[in-house]
């Protein structure tokens, strides 16, 4: 079955460009009066009086969407302990460069990530799904995964048991260049996808914190930097339906 998926980018930019346009065209050639526009003739007068009202929400939408910061949901335990299923985060999007909406071309360099980052990236087989993991290798780097261990560039990365590690949670603490975060090893008897990998110019290898339960670099391959969407850095919602919200993780930084 064929699912319809919507570029939202795309409909808001359009809808702004849309109105805009009504708004200008308004004041350059109809030059309709604001407190007359119900009284002009038929659907002009109600169409200039909407791209009035709409214009500015949209275009303020637009750019904080665009530029700013975009919500995000996150639909898997893939990232597992450090992100939840049901949690609702903001996407920080001028981290590593402004992007035109819609074209994702980058106008302004701003930034590259760093390793540990929480990063949503564009999945480059098909753009419309946006994936979410940790920036684990740079561009030139070695990685090598083998054993529930990660080496990079010939150094192994330190791993200590977590404080609230147990059989039912199998919690280690991860040190990425000072970056110290959680991961979930779900069987430390079973390595998945072991293997060395090298990172080509441009791109990042990315892996979920829930090592044995996501698909990501050692599947997907390493991710080019323009798919590139934003630095995951804040919780700002917990839900599941039918449960109640976890109010404690509102706020939560990203680590």
């Amino acid at each position: 079955m064929d699912v319809l998926v919507i570029n939202l980018a795309l409909v808001l930019t359009l809808l702004t460009f849309f109105s805009g346009a009504i708004v200008a065209l308004d004041k350059v050639y109809w030059k309709t009066a604001e407190n007359d526009s119900r009284q002009a003739p038929g659907m002009l007068g109600t169409l200039v009086e909407y791209s009035r009202s709409f214009f500015p929400v949209l275009l303020f939408v637009l750019v904080i969407r665009s530029f700013i910061f975009e919500p995000f949901r996150i639909p898997s335990g893939s990232m597992m302990p450090t992100l939840l299923q049901g949690d609702f985060i903001f996407v920080q999007k001028f981290a590593y460069g402004l992007r035109l909406p819609v074209t994702e071309s980058k106008i302004i360099e701003t930034g590259n990530p760093q390793r540990g980052d929480v990063v949503v990236f564009r999945l480059p087989s098909d753009p419309s799904i946006n994936y979410i993991k940790r920036v684990i290798g740079l561009p030139g780097d070695e990685v090598v995964y083998e054993s529930q261990r990660l080496t990079i560039n010939g150094e192994t990365v330190d791993l200590k048991q977590g404080a609230n590690a147990s059989l039912e949670a199998p919690i280690f603490v991860e040190d990425l260049d000072g970056r110290v975060h959680d991961i979930l090893v779900t069987n430390p008897q079973f390595s998945t996808r072991d293997g060395t990998y090298n990172v080509p110019e441009g791109h990042y290898f990315v892996m979920g914190d829930n090592r044995d339960r996501s698909r990501d670099s050692r599947f997907i391959g390493a991710i080019p930097e323009e798919f590139l969407v934003g630095e995951a850095v804040r919780i700002w919602m917990h839900f599941v339906p039918w449960n109640v919200p976890a109010w404690g993780r509102i706020g939560m930084k990203i680590q």
